[in-house]
């Protein structure tokens, strides 16, 4: 860090500063330039994933007919894609019962069903 400055050469600086005029216009709309710039600095708000997706889909889907039609088909989508997760579940877990079944009558047997 600097040493603090002597008093003489603060006063020949304020004595300079003084006698500096700025004699050149500002450019036109100066003013809002500056206050547009301070808007886009200052951070946007977040906001959460919920309100994002449904702004979106209401600038996507403006008609209703239209907007129908995608839930139903993601409806549809979900119903299968449950039904077939919940089909292999129960293949899975039939599996398991079976081979406990057979081990609780005869310990010693292996079974290994489709696999």
């Amino acid at each position: 860090m600097k040493p603090n400055q002597e008093p003489e050469s603060d006063r020949s600086l304020n004595k300079v500063l003084s006698q500096w005029v700025v004699d050149a216009p500002l450019p036109p709309r100066f003013q809002e330039q500056v206050w547009q710039r301070i808007e886009r600095t200052k951070p946007q708000p977040v906001t959460p994933f919920s309100i994002s997706l449904l702004r979106w889909l209401e600038a996507i889907l403006p008609r209703p007919r239209l907007a129908y039609s995608y839930a139903a088909i993601l409806l549809a989508g979900g119903m299968i894609a449950g039904t077939w997760a919940a089909q292999a579940q129960n293949t899975r877990m039939q599996e398991s019962l079976s081979s406990r079944y057979i081990q609780s009558i005869d310990p010693y047997q292996t079974v290994s069903y489709g696999r």
